[in-house]
């Protein structure tokens, strides 16, 4: 098994931190599992959990890597804090799926905050005096100067009901992660399994954004992420590097896992307002490609441009947005400052083998299809950028069994990241999430680009025998000629999940044109809609022979 070493303790804002060694096996060999797209609220679907297990058993995995969009940050327990768009005003923009996805499952807005939202309080006359001592007092304005009591401690009662308020339910909200958290990282800390974790484009929607994400997964024992800037090896918050040393325990880095922040989405022409959280403002933007915010003036995108947005693949998911994002220029430039420091602790300063994970896959993986007509069958087309041209997998760049099942959901802009991996040397693959369907690798532009789809039965997806975990095993000696296949719920669970209808739903569910097209080149859909339009036919031929016979007598 995994050889694991802990240093002493770093106490880190009530968080007791322990920094592992990993190590290939004495055999030569390090497994590890790519978890992506669990999507899911703080009940965790239980074949979802069924299915993580299974694999486990299964494999006996040295390290679980988590691809982002482990949080459902649109689910309906989220409802109060939810946020569209970073920098928004939590609760603001509510979806109206999610809406009536509350509506269905009884959830219900807390009182407070829905009267806040629709009439936030004003108290011109009233004001607490002593904020952050153990003698606040409620003190009367002073109408001369506006001001009484001590002028740095000052302020409304409205705006401490505003505060007390947001204060109470993000606290809920944290919960609500940690119990999601505690739900699908069970089976891993049931086995003593190490995990990392890097975010999609969902997760910070639940209202707790990455920074304070990762502080709660630090909270489970195993879990490898770093704290944000506290070696050369982590640089944010979803983006750090995970050393694997030789099994000689030489302490030499045979091989290292690269974790990347992708980005959420891209930047749009409002300003932001601030959003609160641990009861301190976050400023909305950051500077970093990915972090948006909403629109303010009332939270209402013109018709004109939903309609436009709605026409376009995702196009629910990307309204009011200029897409999907990307990692930071600090992440594309750590990339190759990573290797020169791993390169420098081995002594050779040689860059060492590597593999990358992240969630939204860069605009090479479109180089792993080959464009064909529009009416060729199980064709998929193409989104935002791509819109307009229809793809199949190109079989001479792709490994067997590979699958193709939608459009790959990448940024509009590309920020070169492919180029800088391979400008770092040392980098063999990077693989994604994100697209739940795609379960494909290609080999381009001297690197493997590969998928793991969604192994959660909360969220639209394929099939449930197609539905899974990816698996990689490494060799020491040569860890860029890997091994990796999927673990499906089919091989390791069943042919059927306990809700198929859910399943079925999600697989063939569509929100715009282009996936209606897109479901149309399915040859099964096909020959299902034609057979009923054959019957229907039948059936109206049959109706209107029958009326002319009674006409006749």
């Amino acid at each position: 098994m995994i050889f694991v070493s802990f240093s002493p303790h770093i106490q880190i804002s009530r968080i007791t931190v322990s920094i592992m060694t990993l190590r290939f096996n004495s055999d030569g060999t390090f497994r590890v599992l790519q978890m992506a797209d669990i999507q899911d609220g703080p009940n965790v679907r239980e074949d979802t959990i069924r299915l993580i297990e299974a694999a486990i058993k299964k494999t006996h995995p040295d390290l679980i890597v988590f691809t982002g969009d482990q949080i459902r940050g649109y689910d309906p327990a989220y409802i109060d804090t939810f946020l569209r768009r970073r920098g928004e005003q939590p609760g603001t923009h509510i979806r109206a799926v999610t809406e009536i996805e509350a509506k269905i499952r009884g959830i219900k807005r807390h009182p407070l905050t829905k009267a806040l939202l629709e009439q936030p309080p004003t108290d011109d006359n009233w004001m607490i005096d002593g904020i952050g001592t153990d003698s606040p007092k409620l003190v009367k304005r002073n109408k001369r100067d506006g001001r009484d009591g001590s002028a740095n401690k000052l302020e409304s009662w409205a705006q401490s009901i505003n505060r007390a308020t947001a204060a109470t339910i993000l606290d809920g909200t944290r919960q609500k992660v940690r119990d999601t958290f505690a739900a699908f990282l069970g089976p891993a800390l049931e086995a003593r399994i190490p995990f990392a974790a890097t975010y999609g484009n969902h997760d910070f929607q639940c209202g707790i954004l990455a920074d304070e994400q990762d502080d709660i997964y630090r909270e489970f024992s195993g879990c490898m992420n770093p704290v944000a800037g506290s070696s050369p090896l982590a640089l944010e918050p979803g983006t750090f590097a995970i050393p694997i040393e030789a099994s000689d325990g030489s302490g030499r880095i045979a091989m290292s896992v690269m974790m990347v922040n992708s980005g959420d989405y891209a930047d749009n022409a409002f300003d932001g307002d601030r959003s609160f959280s641990n009861d301190c403002e976050h400023a909305g933007n950051t500077g970093k490609p990915g972090n948006t915010v909403g629109n303010i003036a009332g939270g209402r995108e013109s018709l004109t441009s939903y309609a436009k947005y709605a026409s376009n693949s995702r196009g629910w998911d990307l309204a009011d947005s200029d897409g999907y994002g990307t990692p930071s220029p600090e992440a594309i430039k750590w990339l190759k400052q990573v290797q020169r420091e791993l390169g420098e602790r081995n002594g050779d300063g040689s860059a060492v083998p590597a593999i990358a994970f992240q969630h939204i896959p860069p605009q090479e993986f479109y180089d792993c299809l080959r464009e064909v007509p529009a009416y060729t069958p199980n064709a998929v087309e193409g989104a935002r950028t791509f819109a307009g041209h229809c793809y199949v997998l190109d079989r001479d760049v792709c490994r067997p069994g590979s699958r193709l099942g939608e459009a790959i959901g990448c940024a509009d802009e590309n920020v070169g990241e492919v180029q800088a991996l391979r400008d770092a040397g040392g980098y063999f693959a990077l693989f994604c999430g994100h697209d739940h369907k795609n379960a494909f690798v290609g080999h381009v532009h001297d690197i493997d680009l590969g998928y793991a789809p969604t192994c959660g039965f909360e969220c639209y997806g394929p099939k449930s025998r197609l539905r899974g975990i990816r698996l990689f095993e490494f060799r020491e000696n040569n860890p860029v000629s890997y091994v990796t296949r999927m673990l499906t719920w089919g091989d390791l669970v069943g042919r059927y999940s306990s809700n198929e209808l859910r399943v079925f739903f999600e697989d063939h569910c569509v929100t715009d044109l282009i996936g209606i097209r897109n479901e149309l080149r399915r040859p099964q859909v096909t020959v299902i809609l034609l057979g009923i339009g054959s019957v229907m036919c039948a059936a109206a031929g049959h109706a209107i022979a029958k009326l002319f016979k009674r006409f006749k007598r």
